[in-house]
């Protein structure tokens, strides 16, 4: 409780500050993404006794939104339209942040970016972060286990630390984390809006760690009358859900409070044939309660204040490793270990507009806070590492013209390591432009460029062009992008050192570097009814940071010794087979090299291929099919004794179904795995097999 405390005076000084700032000149600062960017539709609200006819309250994009007096509730507001009167508008809808930092249509940006809704996540029934992206093109997630196992993602063939991770525009990476990534296995869905998936090298503006891309998560956000909404499920695994929420928006102000509780106490993940003879297998138990909120309010025509905080309770118990003292032999552990997580989030925003909102300037406060507590059997103290980051930042968008803007930002951010035996710090300041242009709705272009000033490793320029073309006529839509990117070494791999496992830290390291480039083409067909496309992209990167042996003195360090090559093909076709049928299917192919050994790198499927059937047979009812086939990739094995082998090829089908009873009552349910295919993601852990799951979610009104 204490740590909570402490982090909540934190924020709350930063969030004084932010207040005070907010007064200076227009020209202090901002970070890439608001903290609560106008992703919402337009809002229908109903007549008072003045108005005859119903006002529609429209969202510009990346202006704050201008709120009127809101009335009782709706008699009636539609939860799940059925799919009639598809057009290109609803079968590929949506508007993205992530690509410029601008709201944007997905038809005018030139990058590859898949988006993921609020609708897409509770029509699958996806609980976890982990779950919802696993279809996605051009990723590979390895998770150890069952829910809240460590969670890696592979963007495009690169390291998993090569992902730049946003919550509400917060850096949510683990500065006390061993690669300094984020592990989605602590993430839940229930209060995320929007999941933009941004491929490609994205340094100029968005600076290290977006060496393979960038995925933003945004959070929902309170508008229109009061709504109150609640859910319960359960199923295989002794899996127990619940969730609440309030959210809403009065006069001047909006409000999003949301509890999920995650909780599953028996996930098979130990492959019995690992197993010692005659020692049973431990299922884990994982337990997750998260927190969150996110806050706007207009204090006049020009100025807004946004603020978001996300707290995660979460604790796993697992089957560790232990060895043989005399073979050094690796086996699954008698008795379980326990991590406990902790992980605050929070950013305070404040919002000035000018020139008739021409000019939108935002200064932005965040404070992050990772606690990690390990114990297993074998010890008889815990490890404890904390990781904190605080981040100033700033950004001005201008608008030129509409759809041509020019964006000037800063930020400097501070990051903390803390161990039992160490305390490391590091700071980094950046500056960066972008231009992003429209020619005659045909052409578009973004630019952007980006200079990190690291305390340890010094300057480093990024940048990054995207163009797209939309030809006359056919409409196809040709697309490309080339820019930069560069990894600097975390402060565990330049001072932590294990030296009961003869390793040892290296602060000599250097930052690994990238380029990138990609192109592609969209085509629609049909009045957009059918949509399909394909990119080819390429990431060659040096310095890659890797263990090595010497067999000398039989010690293991990190050096910069890597080249790697990445490169292959996202294909996707997509269709509105009728007014209440609809098809996706994409397909991506990898290689990825490790150029200096001639080996390829570890964990990359070559190939990756998903397919997702939504059907409305009648309006209440909704349902759905997903199947997901990985290739077979090169792994270790758990204890990777064996140091590489050919982990197989693997397919799982999902469905899900959901009825609207009511505008305040949903049942549904959904069959993982259906199959009950049995296959490890690593090699050494088991994946869930066979799993059914049902519940039942309600709302005073509009029960999405």
């Amino acid at each position: 409780m204490s740590r909570i405390v402490f982090a909540a005076r934190r924020f709350r000084a930063g969030f004084v500050v932010l207040v005070s700032l907010s007064s200076l000149d227009l020209s202090i600062a901002q970070a890439q993404q608001s903290a609560s960017p106008d992703l919402l539709p337009p809002v229908e609200v109903a007549p008072t006794e003045r108005a005859a006819k119903p006002q529609v309250a429209r969202l510009a994009p990346d202006k704050p939104e201008r709120r009127v007096a809101r009335v009782p509730k709706p008699e009636r507001v539609p939860a799940s339209p059925p799919v009639a009167g598809v057009s290109a508008a609803n079968l590929f809808p949506t508007v993205v942040v992530s690509p410029t930092g601008v709201v944007t249509p997905t038809n005018l940006v030139a990058s590859s970016v898949t988006v993921l809704t609020a609708r897409d996540i509770e029509r699958d029934q996806r609980r976890t972060a982990s779950d919802a992206l696993s279809a996605v093109p051009g990723l590979n997630l390895v998770q150890t286990g069952g829910p809240g196992g460590q969670t890696s993602i592979f963007m495009r063939g690169t390291n998993s630390n090569h992902t730049k991770v946003l919550i509400d525009g917060i850096d949510v990476s683990d500065p006390g984390n061993p690669n300094r990534s984020f592990d989605f296995g602590q993430l839940l869905t229930s209060d995320i809006q929007q999941i933009e998936v941004l491929r490609g090298p994205q340094g100029g503006l968005y600076g290290a760690d977006a060496l393979g891309g960038v995925i933003s998560i945004v959070t929902k956000k309170g508008d229109g009358p009061a709504r109150a909404t609640g859910s319960v499920e359960g199923g295989s695994f002794g899996t127990f859900n619940q969730t609440a929420g309030l959210s809403g928006s009065q006069d001047h102000f909006n409000y999003a409070f949301n509890i999920a509780h995650f909780h599953a106490n028996d996930v098979p993940v130990t492959p019995v044939e690992l197993l010692p003879p005659g020692q049973k297998a431990i299922g884990n138990n994982y337990d997750n309660m998260t927190y969150s909120t996110k806050l706007g309010a207009e204090l006049s025509e020009h100025l807004t204040l946004n603020g978001v905080a996300r707290y995660t309770d979460a604790t796993l118990r697992f089957t560790g490793d232990t060895f043989d003292p005399v073979t050094f032999a690796s086996f699954p552990a008698a008795a379980q270990s326990t991590q406990t997580v902790h992980q605050l989030f929070t950013r305070g925003e404040a919002v000035w507009s000018a020139l008739d909102d021409r000019m939108t300037s935002y200064f932005g406060v965040n404070y992050t806070n990772h606690w990690n507590y390990n114990i297993s059997p074998a010890n008889a103290m815990a490890t404890i590492t904390t990781g904190d980051r605080v981040k100033y930042d700033w950004h001005t968008t201008t608008q030129l013209a509409p759809n041509n803007n020019v964006i000037l930002g800063a930020e400097h951010e501070t990051e903390t390591l803390q161990t039992a035996m160490l305390s490391a710090q590091n700071i980094n300041k950046a500056g960066y432009m972008e231009l992003q242009s429209q020619l005659r709705d045909r052409v578009f272009f973004t630019a952007n460029v980006r200079q990190d000033d690291n305390e340890r490793f010094g300057e480093h320029p990024t940048f990054r062009l995207a163009s797209a073309v939309i030809v006359p006529v056919t409409d196809t839509k040709f697309k490309g992008s080339y820019g930069t990117g560069f990894k600097a070494p975390t402060l565990n791999q330049l001072y932590v050192s294990f030296p009961a496992f003869f390793f040892f830290a290296n602060p000599n390291l250097r930052p690994e570097e990238s380029v990138g480039y990609d192109a592609g083409f969209e085509q629609p067909l049909f009045g957009d009814r059918v949509r399909f496309g394909s990119t080819y992209f390429r990431n060659n990167i040096t310095d890659l940071i890797q263990s090595t042996f010497d067999p000398v003195t039989f010690t293991s360090t990190n050096t910069n010794i890597g080249k790697a090559i990445t490169e292959g093909t996202e294909s996707f076709v997509a269709a509105a087979i009728t007014d209440r049928l609809r098809v996706r299917a994409d397909y991506t192919f990898t290689r990825a090299v490790d150029v200096t050994a001639g080996l390829e790198l570890l964990r990359r499927p070559k190939e990756k291929w998903s397919a997702n059937v939504i059907w409305n047979p009648i309006d209440p009812l909704t349902l759905s099919a997903t199947v997901l086939h990985v290739g077979s990739f090169v792994d270790g094995n758990r204890d990777f004794s064996i140091p590489r082998l050919l982990a197989p090829a693997y397919t799982v089908v999902n469905v899900a179904a959901e009825y609207l009873v009511t505008d305040q009552v949903k049942v549904f349910g959904r069959v993982d795995n259906l199959a009950n295919v049995h296959y490890q993601n690593p090699t050494g852990f088991l994946q869930p097999a066979l799993g059914v799951y049902g519940g039942i979610r309600l709302a005073n009104y509009d029960v999405r």
